[in-house]
């Protein structure tokens, strides 16, 4: 059997993913693994290695591996100050977005108090490094997630300045995200280190900015709009959270935090509204059990399957 046959044989095995020549016995095979995850990766070039050894005259294999860079696009859920409930509206959106049919990964990139964890329900699962890359660690709902939560101890303060806080996020960002094409990344509150280093190095293609309907939220708020405006990072628009409080005995509803706020900054400053979601013991509840409240059909999911609504039909437009 000539050497053209084995080549064009190998390179089927591989599903067009190879390109392979062979000179005096061995055989040079460059696979292109975009798209794939480490472990699909190693068994891919494990495969081709062992076929091409089998091989009549072939007694050496050297494989190659090349890569595209994925066009992930990076969704930054963002506030101007802590406490307004941005990590609960960013893991609610990555489910809602993947329940939708995208192909989500979630980054807790909030260094200093990472909470994705426990929201997805994987506390205590750590993810796997191959070849100094973290594997995303897979949840009941979805969405692979990176948090720096799963890398320290329960309770451990995490007390970084900035360049070894920027290296970390660059571990989560980068890591093997194998097929998700959209990444949902739940930034620190404010416009600190790890904002900076995401915008200047990852550059989102969006941001979606959370904020609860009093003024001293939207104060904040309007800095983190500012801040990506800045950069040229286009703002998706704004979550008003919080909005809204009904009695579970009487029904009737109230607004502790006031009432919207965020609709009227948003328009203000000529960004969308993206819609309210209620402050309700039922969130509370299903966000400490590790089940967010948009994987299911509750009524309280409905406010974030809307805003994920938004959010896809944004992805959509043409750029």
């Amino acid at each position: 059997m000539d050497d053209d046959t084995i080549e064009k044989r190998l390179a089927a095995l591989a599903g067009g993913r190879a390109t392979v020549r062979i000179e005096d016995g061995r055989a040079s095979v460059i696979l292109d693994v975009t798209g794939l995850d480490v472990s699909e990766r190693d068994a891919l070039a494990e495969e081709v290695r062992a076929a091409a050894l089998a091989e009549p005259g072939v007694t050496e294999v050297r494989v190659a591996m090349t890569s595209e860079r994925v066009g992930r696009r990076l969704i930054a859920v963002a506030s101007g100050k802590g406490g307004v409930g941005k990590s609960t509206v960013a893991a609610n959106l990555a489910v809602a977005l993947a329940k939708g049919g995208r192909k989500v990964g979630l980054v807790d990139a909030d260094i200093y108090g990472p909470s994705q964890p426990t929201l997805m329900g994987v506390e205590g699962s750590k993810p796997e490094a191959r070849e100094k890359t973290m594997i995303p660690v897979a949840t009941s709902f979805g969405v692979p997630i990176l948090s720096m939560g799963q890398l320290v101890a329960p309770g451990q303060a995490i007390a970084w300045r900035g360049p070894m806080a920027a290296s970390a996020l660059g571990q989560l960002v980068e890591g093997a995200w194998g097929p998700a094409d959209t990444l949902v990344v739940d930034m620190p509150p404010g416009t600190g280190d790890v904002q900076l280093t995401m915008i200047q190095k990852y550059k989102p293609a969006g941001a979606v900015i959370v904020s609860t309907p009093q003024d001293l939220a939207l104060i904040d708020a309007r800095r983190a709009i500012d801040l990506f405006v800045k950069a040229g990072v286009p703002v998706i628009g704004i979550v008003e959270n919080m909005a809204g409080y009904a009695c579970p005995h009487c029904g009737e509803v109230s607004d502790p935090f006031g009432q919207g706020g965020a609709e009227a900054a948003a328009k203000e400053l000529g960004v969308p509204f993206l819609g309210r979601v209620p402050l309700a013991m039922a969130i509370r509840a299903a966000s400490d059990a590790g089940t967010p409240p948009a994987a299911g059909n509750a009524p309280e999911a409905a406010a974030f399957t809307d805003i994920a609504g938004k959010v896809e039909a944004w992805l959509k437009e043409p750029r």
